[in-house]
């Protein structure tokens, strides 16, 4: 880590932070300044990012719902639909497990809207916090819309009580612990490391021009697609092991004084 990174045009690809703190801002537009193209890459779906980024939006390519769904100003550049039967299995299965004594729940997202049956309080409080557009329908299973990616709310542990009774889509499609309480079901041709491949083959950016930033499973594939690939501290240790690089927390604005440290801001 001790030379700069020198390259007129990178991407700067980030996973979700649980704030956005207030420096990235400025950094943002030096960035722009640069050449550099920061691409938020997230679980979020595109109109949650789209609202957070709204004032510095132009240009900016949001890597939305774990690679399914990639849009510049509006435009979609890619995206990975579900077959509709498996939408509707996965539903089902967490009927099932409802049933079973699970409390658990599911966020069909299209790439309109987000659909949830459930409606607690204590649910859609989880659900809000990533899917500003959402709505409340008898039945997610005929939801009219592309459906993108599946999401399960386990208000246990994800990766031990809702990941193993999917294992079944496994085979078909990607079951992905996102974090501690949330699991994704999406096609197998998609992830955020696919979506970051399509974006450097549309714009002439190579690996290693490409800086990463993650911190849970569903980033793998994305750590993969730079050379300057960092985990998080504290970050789950399988990234750890993935990434070349280790950068401090988000508690301690590890992604902006990271980048500052090696764009030698």
């Amino acid at each position: 880590m001790g030379r700069h990174y020198s390259f007129g045009r990178v991407v700067a690809a980030v996973s979700d932070a649980k704030r956005i703190p207030a420096g990235l801002w400025p950094m943002l537009a030096e960035l722009r300044r640069r050449g550099v193209l920061f691409s938020p890459a997230s679980g979020r779906q595109y109109a949650t990012l789209a609202r957070q980024f709204a004032d510095v939006a132009e240009g900016m390519v949001f890597i939305a719902e774990n690679g399914t769904y990639v849009v510049r100003d509006g435009v979609e550049l890619s995206s990975d639909v579900l077959e509709p039967s498996v939408p509707a299995a996965i539903a089902r299965t967490v009927r099932r497990l409802v049933t079973d004594g699970v409390d658990v729940g599911a966020v069909v997202c299209g790439k309109r809207s987000a659909y949830v049956e459930r409606t607690d309080e204590a649910f859609l409080a989880e659900v809000r916090k990533y899917y500003v557009e959402h709505r409340i329908v008898e039945d997610v299973t005929a939801v009219d819309d592309d459906v993108i990616k599946v999401a399960l709310f386990d208000f246990g542990s994800a990766e031990h009580s809702t990941a193993p009774a999917l294992a079944r889509f496994a085979g078909t499609h990607q079951v992905v612990v996102s974090g501690e309480h949330w699991v994704d079901v999406m096609n197998r041709t998609a992830d955020k490391g696919t979506a970051l491949r399509g974006l450097q083959r549309a714009l002439g950016i190579t690996p290693a021009q490409t800086m990463v930033f993650g911190d849970y499973l569903n980033d793998l594939e994305m750590l993969d697609a730079a050379e300057w690939s960092f985990a998080m501290a504290g970050a789950h240790p399988e990234v750890v092991r993935r990434a070349r690089h280790l950068a401090p927390s988000n508690n301690e604005n590890g992604v902006l004084r990271t980048i500052s440290r090696v764009l030698g801001l």
